[in-house]
């Protein structure tokens, strides 16, 4: 039980401290106490932003030990360069950071693999052919997957930044008239290959949704890329959960941009 002005109380069981022991805490209190004053006068001095500590930190919320920046996922490509308008540009950890998991009900989710450009047609499953968003008005796109923790599915989310709200709306018509125009990206953020000629389509679930000035395709299917199961709406099920826990959250950041 914590009593009103004990702001640290010790654990339960734990004994108290001697003259001794309390002598040393003094003279060790003032000591680091100077030790953090000077912690945070490099930071300020640096420009740095302290936030909370995260697990592998050199020094708490200074940033990842080397050893668990190599295990961030890869982002290939370079994206937009910044505008007045958008001083932080379109990336993928801007909007997806790899740190952050996606939860939502009984779906949860890691991101993995991204890649980020401004050329809109790197997105497409076949840039042999015509590219429906040549002249669509879009500006940029990044394309993050996302590996299910409980159940072998993956998903590629894919969002296309465009000029204006009509842009958009009419980008999200096309691509939900032909859903196999975009790539579908693995979690080392190489495009998935597309099915040849008499080979069986994998089960896959999408959505296209319009968020203001942005459109946002979710695909999601499983990481063996196998097809139906015989038991009718199983794998439609566990697919589209994904797909509409996915597109849900990645359109939240949109509405307000």
């Amino acid at each position: 039980m914590t009593t009103q002005g004990e702001r640290n109380p010790p654990p339960v069981g734990r004994p108290s401290r001697g003259p001794a022991e309390a002598h040393h805490a003094q003279r060790g209190g003032p000591r680091r106490a100077l030790v953090w004053c000077a912690v945070i006068a490099v930071v300020a001095g640096g420009g740095w932003i302290v936030t909370r500590p995260h697990p592998g930190d050199w020094i708490p919320g200074l940033g990842p030990s080397s050893k668990d920046a190599a295990k961030t996922p890869p982002v290939v490509g370079n994206p937009q360069p910044s505008t007045v308008a958008d001083p932080d540009g379109l990336t993928a950890e801007r909007y997806f950071p790899a740190q952050r998991g996606i939860e939502l009900g009984a779906y949860k989710a890691k991101r993995s693999g991204a890649r980020q450009g401004q050329d809109c047609a790197e997105t497409l499953q076949d840039r042999t052919v015509e590219n429906p968003l040549a002249e669509s008005g879009c500006r940029g796109y990044i394309t993050v997957s996302f590996s299910e923790l409980d159940r072998p599915v993956q998903s590629s989310v894919t969002v296309l930044q465009f000029t204006d709200e009509f842009s958009a709306e009419k980008a999200a018509r096309t691509l939900q008239d032909k859903p196999a125009l975009l790539a579908f990206i693995l979690p080392d953020a190489s495009p998935a290959p597309a099915p040849t000629a008499g080979a069986k389509t994998p089960a896959t679930s999408v959505k296209v949704a319009a968020v203001r000035r942005y459109v946002t395709f979710t695909s999601s299917r499983f990481a063996d890329a196998h097809g139906a199961t015989g038991v009718p709406g199983a794998v439609e099920q566990q697919l589209d959960e994904a797909t509409r826990a996915l597109s849900f959250t990645v359109g939240q950041p949109f509405i307000w941009t």
